[in-house]
């Protein structure tokens, strides 16, 4: 670990680095530099065939092919959408599950800057179809992400959130 790398524990915002944009232009007209435009192209179509897989075994070997980190027995719903700027910052842990048309965002483009965060999602979680969760988010073992939330703090193991952001649910919802 360098004195550049974000923390390993904390909240999500300790671990997304930011990435100065300087100019007048938005950082979003900056993405050329931040990620080589024939890597986004290739990992854009290879994403598109993913979503439109029903094969899982076919699915999760193309998101490797992009450095996406998937353990066994991994179910990636279809329509789901990975980062196509940071693949390789996603790792789904054994088992884990996630929805249809889910998105995993390792990415935030910002007026100034530019965010990158590392995407965890642990063993056996699930994340509902249509969350999307955001960059530096961990999604503990056990936990599950109800369906159209969006994910903006960690996941604690076993935990259910839901909402927009996700907040935990009672005992009595």
């Amino acid at each position: 670990m360098t004195d550049d790398d974000p923390p390993a524990d904390g909240s999500r915002h300790d671990r997304v680095a930011a990435h100065p944009t300087p100019g007048a232009a938005n950082s979003l007209r900056h993405w050329p530099d931040a990620k080589h435009p024939l890597r986004v192209a290739l990992n854009y179509v290879v994403i598109v065939l993913a979503r439109v897989s029903p094969s899982l075994r076919l699915k999760c070997w193309l998101l490797r092919r992009i450095g996406v980190t998937l353990g066994a027995g991994v179910s990636w719903g279809l329509e789901s959408t990975p980062d196509v700027f940071w693949p390789e910052l996603i790792t789904v842990e054994d088992h884990a599950i996630v929805g249809y048309d889910a998105t995993l965002l390792c990415h935030e483009f910002l007026q100034d800057e530019y965010r990158t965060g590392e995407v965890v999602v642990g063993e056996r979680a699930m994340i509902g179809a249509g969350a999307v969760v955001l960059p530096g988010v961990r999604i503990g073992e056990g936990a599950s992400v109800a369906a159209n939330s969006l994910v903006t703090e960690d996941v604690p193991p076993g935990e259910t959130v839901a909402g927009v952001p996700a907040r935990p649910m009672s005992a009595d919802s």
